[in-house]
């Protein structure tokens, strides 16, 4: 589950980047994520969760990993992501 934005969850599903493009993560509305690092699409695939404005992630491989969300911003482990506008 990707949390409940009714419950006071950030909405975080979508595109998030770092500010050089090189590190991409989709969190997709089922609880799934998707990282690319530069040429290499799904470097990393698992689930996340989010409490709050907090997220867990566990990757296929079995390590976790957290982030937060603070000013619409993701800190994700030691990377800083921003949100990809979405494409009307």
């Amino acid at each position: 589950m990707t949390g409940n934005p009714e419950q006071g969850d950030v909405d975080v599903v979508g595109m998030w980047r770092t500010a050089d493009g090189h590190i991409r993560q989709e969190l997709r509305a089922d609880g799934r994520y998707e990282e690319a690092r530069g040429s290499r699409s799904r470097a990393y695939t698992g689930r996340y969760t989010v409490t709050g404005s907090h997220i867990d992630y566990v990757d296929d491989s079995g390590f976790t990993a957290t982030g937060d969300i603070r000013d619409g911003v993701l800190f994700h482990e030691h990377l800083v992501l921003h949100r990809e506008e979405k494409q009307a």
